[in-house]
């Protein structure tokens, strides 16, 4: 029998942690009841006493999702654990990470702690999170830095002190995949009361071997891996969950060991999470990027035509991939149309399908074809919606090799129409300039990117912003066949999330 290895999804917690990554509540909801599909066994969802927002998104995880144990991350310290308690309190299982660094580097520099002193505090978060849940997991932070025989040390304690999972993080992306395995058989042999507890591991891409040292350690042991989708993190990120499932997947007959994952899920799961945070996958991405199942060598194409397996160690199908075949036009009705998202695994609501259905015509009526992704970003705003305090009524852009690009734009601002008119150094400055008219922000815009959501000259183009407010970087995303509008719209997008990041704060400090 394989052993079931379970996966740790902390995409909504160490993945947000990335620069530009960060969600609002609503978002995280979104990503959450994806991974819920997905069936991974643990969502890390946040870090509740590192902000009131945080705090709240994990509640709103903890009371919505079910399915995975909804996990908490705590300092070793009596307020955090107690903050982390309250925020998975409604889940059906909830648990408590609670972590403190164990590294001569961490422990000198950071803590400013003696070793005897920081087992003492680990011990003492333990206890006292198991006061709250049965299910209590401690890290031991830059394990992989830390002294063998005091990692051992530790790990033999803090089980002692009822911890049930015990996570050995390569905190800094340091390890080799040889030493990181060797170092998991050494406390799976040492440690006595190890068959007490799960051994985990959380390994950092930093030298670009997080999957390959998380795999090395479950060759040698451990029972958990955690990882994000897309690989995303702090650095340069964590594990790439899709990577590690399909790995575990595909080469079973090594590893004597699978996962509980409906991998149907995964191409979706990365989707929704480049939607949200607008950070792209890179083409030549493995399992989830565009060209991960493309073949353009006449030699691959020739075996292929053959026998899939000749070049295909997995089928596309299998992480949730299909073809690109037309789906909907511009005669499709509201049936045929709620009937194809739910293939797709998109629920809308009768109000958010009939907002969707109406932006499919839209598009429908300027393309010829109309492809599965275009309907992903069509309904992209309904599955993370936020109220609209600005909304685009009319664009008019004028441009050209002998003109001054001007803009005209008309916003609904809350249930009025306000108009203005300015030029720029191209047709999306200058709409972008009408834009901060209107809504008088003082935002700066960090990134513009433009991607193609299909192919063809009549392709959507998906337009990805950032903007920074208040210290805080808020991502935008809005799609159209038309370029200018669609930047339009991700513009729009981001100053709305503006609005309702600052309308949430207020409303979670009061007066």
């Amino acid at each position: 029998m394989s052993r079931i290895i379970r996966i740790f999804d902390t995409t909504l917690r160490d993945g947000e942690q990335c620069p530009g990554a960060s969600m609002n509540r609503d978002e995280k909801l979104a990503v959450a009841q994806q991974l819920a599909r997905l069936k991974v066994d643990v969502i890390e969802a946040g870090f509740p006493a590192a902000s009131p927002d945080d705090f709240a998104g994990v509640r709103l995880i903890a009371e919505q999702v079910r399915g995975p144990i909804i996990a908490g991350l705590a300092r070793a310290t009596q307020g955090d654990i107690a903050r982390a308690a309250e925020a998975v309190a409604p889940a059906l299982r909830g648990r408590i990470h609670t972590f403190i660094a164990t590294s001569p580097i961490h422990m000198a520099h950071k803590l400013k702690m003696t070793p005897e002193q920081v087992l003492e505090r680990a011990v003492e978060a333990v206890k006292l999170a198991r006061t709250f849940t049965d299910d209590v997991e401690f890290s031991a932070e830059d394990a992989v830095r830390t002294d063998l025989d005091f990692l051992c040390r530790v790990t033999e304690a803090v089980i002692a002190a009822g911890a049930t999972t015990v996570n050995i993080p390569d905190t800094v992306g340091y390890a080799i995949p040889e030493e990181f395995g060797q170092r998991i058989a050494h406390i799976m042999n040492r440690v006595p009361n190890v068959d007490r507890a799960v051994i985990s591991v959380h390994c950092h891409n930093d030298l670009g071997l997080a999957v390959a040292n998380s795999l090395a350690a479950v060759k040698a042991g451990a029972g958990q891996v955690e990882c994000t989708i897309n690989g995303i993190g702090e650095r340069a990120g964590n594990a790439s969950l899709e990577e590690v499932v399909m790995a575990l997947k595909v080469r079973s007959d090594l590893f004597g060991a699978t996962t509980g994952v409906e991998t149907t899920e995964i191409t979706r799961a990365s989707r929704l999470l480049t939607q949200v945070t607008g950070m792209v996958v890179q083409p030549n991405k493995a399992i989830v990027g565009r060209n991960a199942f493309a073949h353009e060598s006449g030699i691959h194409q020739d075996g292929l035509l053959k026998h899939k397996a000749t070049y295909e160690i997995m089928t596309p199908e299998s992480v949730g991939l299909t073809e690109h075949n037309l789906v909907l036009g511009k005669h499709s009705g509201r049936h045929a149309f709620k009937a194809k998202l739910e293939e797709l695994g998109h629920e809308l609501d009768d109000a958010a399908l009939d907002r969707a259905f109406v932006r499919f015509k839209h598009v429908a009526d300027q393309k010829k074809e109309v492809f599965e992704e275009d309907l992903d970003a069509i309904v992209a705003g309904e599955t993370h919606r936020i109220p609209e305090t600005y909304a685009l009524a009319h664009m008019r852009v004028t441009s050209g090799t002998d003109a001054v690009p001007t803009a005209s734009v008309t916003l609904t601002v809350d249930g009025a129409e306000k108009a203005a008119t300015a030029q720029g150094d191209g047709p999306v400055d200058a709409g972008y300039r009408a834009i901060a008219q209107i809504t008088g922000t003082d935002s700066r815009l960090t990134a513009y990117i433009v991607q193609a959501i299909s192919g063809g000259t009549d392709a959507q183009g998906r337009v990805t912003v950032k903007v920074e407010d208040g210290g805080r970087t808020f991502t935008g995303q809005g799609a159209d066949p038309d370029i200018v509008v669609a930047s339009a719209r991700a513009y729009l997008n981001a100053l709305n999330k503006v609005v309702y990041w600052r309308a949430s704060r207020a409303r979670m400090t009061g007066p």
